[in-house]
């Protein structure tokens, strides 16, 4: 005959049957919110590139612009700040200026000044609860949106037949190819360091983004040189047209890939690009000019450097884009599309109804 269980045995039983419970009702044995006490500061953190940095933005925070050698220029302007969020919520930008996607990773160049943004991450999500994380970076990896740019330029200056798009057109989507596992190491590194935090994936919100165009073919014909926007119109064409959307859409494969958000921001810029306001105040722009820092070009650590705002988001822009991401935090949709309303505002369209053909 068997004996009766001892009550310590007996609630050891119960303990060992409320697990065994609890694993076949549910696949994640960490409960939905971090492992971290409950009055933790709420916090929005934004890693990547310029685009999130707030480059164009203007005003940018000591120790980031040029100081010990640190260019990242995060504005007060940038999209993090503008976000639309709830009182108390910790608004936090870990995104530098000319990053690529190591940088946000775990691996980055060792002689940056900043280091790891992951990294930087892992401690802050055991100091904060964050809510969300907003990526955007790839760009200056194989692309080189920048380099691309400055080809584009110079196609301009030396009128070659086809434009920078002749050459470009082709190896475009090779670059693609390429840069799509760096990011993709990114995104994973950005997990890594929230599970190490305690965070199970469906406690917080990851997002990337993509990019916007800074330039289209709609440009204002005075302004098609170095008063704002040296391009020939082809290349405008192909960059707004083809290069971006192209861009948007390995990014998107990508986020797949990462189990993260996806904000399309491909259509954000049209009809707001630089060079197509007002040809003396830029009034209706999103996107600043070929802009040069003239004292900069008197100092040889910020002669470099003279030209990097050019062609990003200004703090216009960067209200603009906040508002749109600030609509996608608030829902469950998986896959957005920044896309304009009738009075030039951003929305977060779920990408299911904007795939959807206009009416007549």
């Amino acid at each position: 005959m068997m004996r009766a269980p001892t009550s310590k045995a007996l609630v050891l039983l119960l303990v060992c049957s409320a697990i065994a419970l609890a694993f076949l009702i549910s696949d994640q044995y960490l409960p939905s919110l971090p492992l971290q006490p409950k009055q933790l500061p709420a916090a929005v953190v934004t890693l990547g590139d310029s685009t999130l940095s707030g480059e164009g933005g203007g005003n940018y925070e000591t120790g980031t612009n040029g100081e010990n050698g640190d260019w990242c220029h995060r504005s007060p302007a940038a999209t993090v700040n503008q976000l639309r969020l709830p009182a108390g919520v910790t608004r936090i930008n870990l995104a530098c200026s000319g990053a690529q996607a190591d940088l946000v990773g775990s691996d980055p160049d060792p002689a940056h000044p900043e280091g790891s943004q992951s990294q930087r991450l892992a401690d802050l999500a055991k100091r904060y609860r964050i809510t969300s994380v907003v990526v955007q970076v790839g760009a200056n990896d194989d692309p080189g949106f920048t380099d691309t740019v400055n080809r584009c330029v110079e196609a301009w200056a030396r009128h070659i037949d086809g434009g920078c798009a002749a050459t470009l057109r082709t190896a475009w989507p090779q670059r693609l190819a390429s840069m799509k596992p760096k990011v993709l190491d990114a995104l994973r590194a950005v997990r890594a360091a929230m599970d190490g935090a305690g965070y199970t994936p469906s406690s917080y919100s990851l997002v990337l983004q993509s990019y916007a165009a800074p330039v289209g073919p709609d440009i204002r014909p005075e302004l098609q040189n170095l008063s704002g926007c040296p391009f020939l119109t082809g290349d405008l064409q192909w960059i707004r047209d083809t290069a971006v959307p192209q861009l948007s859409e390995a990014l998107r494969e990508v986020a797949q890939q990462g189990d993260a958000r996806f904000l399309d921001l491909s259509r954000a810029g049209i009809g707001h690009e630089a060079c197509t306001g007002d040809p003396q105040s830029a009034d209706g722009e999103w996107f600043t000019r070929l802009t040069v820092d003239w004292d900069g070009l008197r100092d040889e650590q910020r002669a470099p450097h003279a030209m990097q705002e050019s062609f990003h988001a200004n703090a216009t822009g960067q209200a603009a884009l906040a508002h749109c991401l600030s609509e996608f935090l608030g829902t469950g949709d998986r896959h957005a599309v920044c896309l304009s309303d009738e009075r030039g505002v951003l929305h977060a369209i779920p990408a299911h109804v904007a795939a959807l053909p206009a009416h007549p």
